[in-house]
């Protein structure tokens, strides 16, 4: 870890810089652009009926957002005030009123019509709600009776046969760490969380790399540092406040890279609404932007180090630092043999990346003294997810951008609870403080007071597959527990998550809103949970950021939906009434009962038992891990890892496909026009020569389609690079393959192969062989 303290916030140079301006029309009249104020004023308009509420929970509460923690107006990075559209967004969740009861018991049809925008729009909900088979609309039920069919349910089943699940809506650490301990109290591993589909390989890889698995740097690291990359993250669009800190960081002099397949508009330029100049005339964000293929990091990364190692051969230190690897750093023989080992032809075919382009960024890096390197889900998201962060860092350990002011490596997450997740064990590979090794798992069951099961839980997915085993085995899902989550709009193939999630007996969904997936039925029982937001928790919570600032976020004085509860109050009600005769064990008095045992049970989080005002932050680890070089690895040394160049199977002529955000927050979509590029959520983004070659043009109706669906959607050409693809998530969902999951970290591979035709061609031949014969030459034609 580190020894050196955070030094807290910066101010920004308020004197103009006209060399960063976008244009010198005020407000970027004319261009495609958020509408920041416009979007203000219609955030201000829904909450009209708890303005004093959301007023107060923006300002005494910490962002429920993204994770770049901003407590209140303030953050850690910046001196004066933040907010953005993301978390304005969100806000509406928590002020809003009760569903209205005529809705909620509405015939389950008429509901089942509605989207989840439209169901998130009805209100919270307000009491335990079940529905049985046969039943045609939800009914009302008591807490009690709701808590004794679920308990009485658990006690008649095998712990392997039922399994619990978290999301990341604004869930606190306290919540996280009361569900991974009562689920192992109740004698079961299944229990996984929203990170397993955006960050898993990142915990998994910087594990391996550097023995720690979570960002080494501060966003304060961005403002300075020679290089800022941003790899597979659009950053401008999913943590908007950050386009703050990027302006902070060209005033200093910092060159901005961008690598992802499209060329996004909100990383090229933004109007920075917080910032009067940025507002009036927009920033460059961008000072390159590098076009690699879908799932081409990999082959793109071996082409910088492979120059890197040619440098060496002619000049020794030119291009690594030799003095850093030698103290800090095993494998550099290993991965110079492999990055080696490829030709440039191999490297520019599965980049999609010139020898030349790759020189220039080699030479950039192998100049610089500093570099921070952050990423996202267009990294992650894949069955070689792992990998392709081990590749990111690996250039950070040839250079030693690590462990010192303004360098590092930072997973930017996208969830305000995620971080904090898996640091509370709430997933099937780890447990507080740790993994599920040996060492560990005796220290906490030492804490605890009970055996923690020895068998390894299942993922999110398997734990899905689980419920179509036969009725006989021991793993057959039969009561899949839930807190929050829409599984039908996050993980691939619906229809499959909905033959799964209907397959099961009993399935609770403990929530603020109904979604999509809380219509399904069920053999037994659909049981619907009130939750308390995590503003309306007794005693506050916390939350960590992807910076890891613990941050304490008060209980905050507003309206209540009389039933709701907290959520890590119901799961410790649950385990004492599935094992009353040890419930001495999982009994918490209140919120600050949980902090004081997570300091015990996490030691990096030694300091969360003393938040307990408004405005209360620590960081664990101090401002940089992995200080002067030295990582917590059993040597103190990181691990250059080589990997192989991953199999791309696309046959001549097809695309890759990959899915991006608009405007939206996970998959609660809150417009169906994307404000940087003006899309619509069923526009299929495409390289404009591609189309040309295919004979479609703008706006023209396609279907892009492959052995696992169909999706029908519009041409729209954008700067993409030729060969690839991009719809909107959840809704191309369709197109991809179950059951594909990355081999260490186990996040599902969001991209695929996929044939593309305009719309009249598709459908004159729907009576025909020609499409499964054009679905076969997909699985026959490696690349």
């Amino acid at each position: 870890m580190g020894d050196t303290k955070h030094t807290g916030p910066v101010k920004i140079s308020k004197k103009p810089d006209p060399s960063l301006w976008v244009s010198k029309v005020p407000f970027g009249l004319g261009k495609i652009k958020p509408h920041h104020i416009r979007d203000t004023m219609k955030v201000v308009w829904e909450n009209k009926d708890n303005l004093p509420y959301a007023s107060r929970i923006l300002t005494q509460g910490v962002c429920d957002g993204c994770a770049l923690g901003v407590s209140g107006l303030q953050d850690q990075t910046l001196k004066g005030p933040h907010v953005c559209t993301t978390r304005l967004n969100v806000l509406r969740l928590n002020t809003m009123s009760a569903m209205n009861e005529e809705i909620l018991h509405k015939d389950i049809d008429e509901l089942r019509k509605m989207n989840s925008t439209e169901l998130r729009k009805l209100g919270r909900i307000p009491y335990p709600v079940i529905r049985k088979p046969g039943d045609n609309k939800f009914n009302r039920i008591s807490w009690d009776d709701a808590m004794e069919i679920i308990s009485s349910k658990m006690k008649k089943l095998d712990p392997k046969q039922y399994a619990f699940y978290t999301t990341s809506r604004g869930i606190t650490n306290e919540v996280y760490y009361t569900l991974g301990k009562v689920a192992r109290y109740l004698g079961t591993n299944n229990i996984d969380n929203a990170s397993r589909i955006c960050h898993s390989p990142s915990k998994t890889a910087l594990s391996r790399s550097i023995g720690v698995g979570a960002s080494t740097c501060n966003y304060k690291d961005w403002i300075g540092t020679d290089v800022l990359v941003f790899w597979g993250s659009v950053a401008a669009n999913n943590q908007p406040v950050s386009t703050k800190y990027m302006y902070a960081a060209k005033r200093k002099g910092t060159k901005i890279i961008v690598i992802n397949p499209y060329h996004e508009p909100s990383m090229d330029n933004y109007w920075v609404p917080s910032i009067p100049e940025s507002a009036l005339f927009g920033t460059k964000i961008a000072d390159d932007a590098y076009q690699v293929n879908i799932g081409g990091d990999i082959a793109f990364i071996h082409g910088i180090m492979k120059h890197w190692f040619e440098m060496e051969e002619k000049e020794p230190g030119s291009a690594i630092n030799h003095t850093f690897i030698e103290e800090h750093v095993n494998g550099l023989d290993e991965l110079r043999e492999k990055a080696t080992s490829f030709s440039w032809e191999q490297l520019e075919k599965s980049s999609g990346i010139t020898k030349e382009r790759m020189y220039e960024l080699a030479e950039l890096l192998a100049k610089s003294n500093s570099a921070v390197f952050v990423w996202s889900m267009g990294l992650t998201q894949h069955r070689f997810g792992t990998d392709n962060i081990s590749q990111v860092a690996n250039l950070a350990l040839l250079q030693g951008f690590l462990g010192k002011e303004h360098s590092g490596l930072m997973p930017i997450r996208g969830h305000s609870g995620v971080q904090g997740s898996a640091e509370m064990g709430a997933d099937p590979f780890s447990l507080p403080g740790g993994g599920f090794d040996k060492k560990n798992k005796q220290r906490v069951e030492e804490i605890w007071g009970f055996h923690v099961p020895e068998w390894q839980g299942d993922i999110v997915g398997v734990t899905l597959e689980n419920a179509l085993l036969p009725e006989e085995h021991e793993r057959k899902l039969k009561l899949y527990y839930m807190s929050g989550g829409n599984f039908l709009e996050t993980m691939p193939d619906p229809d499959f998550v909905k033959e799964s999630l209907e397959s099961v007996d009993v399935r609770v969904h403990q929530d603020i809103i109904l979604n999509t997936s809380t219509l399904l039925d069920a053999k037994e029982a659909v049981i619907v949970l009130p939750a308390m937001t995590r503003y309306e928790q007794p005693g506050g919570g916390t939350s960590t950021s992807t910076e890891r600032m613990v941050y304490f976020s008060p209980e905050i004085k507003g309206p209540r939906i009389e039933e709701a509860r907290s959520e890590w109050e119901v799961y410790v009600e649950l385990a004492k009434l599935v094992k009353p005769e040890e419930s001495h064990l999982i009994d918490f008095k209140d919120a600050s009962d949980i902090r004081d045992e997570i300091a015990q049970t996490a030691p990096n989080y030694d300091g969360i038992q003393h938040l307990k005002d408004r405005g209360d932050v620590f960081q664990w680890g101090g401002a940089w891990l992995c200080e002067d070089g030295i990582c917590p690895t059993p040597d103190g040394r990181g691990n250059l890892i080589s990997v192989e160049l991953p199999e791309l199977r696309k046959p001549e002529g097809h695309f890759y496909v990959t899915t991006r955000r608009g405007k939206q927050f996970n998959s609660m979509i809150y417009d169906e026009k994307d404000p940087f590029n003006n899309a619509d959520r069923y526009d299929v983004l495409m390289n404009k020569n591609d189309c040309i070659e295919l004979g479609i043009k703008q706006g023209d109706a396609v279907v892009v389609y492959n052995q696992h669906g169909t999706f029908n959607g519009r041409a729209k050409y954008v700067p993409l690079k030729s060969g690839n693809i991009e719809v909107h998530w959840p809704e191309g969902n369709s197109l991809i393959p179950k059951g594909v999951y990355e081999q260490y970290a186990g996040i599902p591979e969001y991209n695929t192969a996929v044939i593309i035709e305009k719309a009249e061609t598709y459908f004159a031949h729907k009576d025909t062989k020609y499409v499964e014969k054009r679905i076969e030459e997909l699985e026959t034609e490696p690349s």
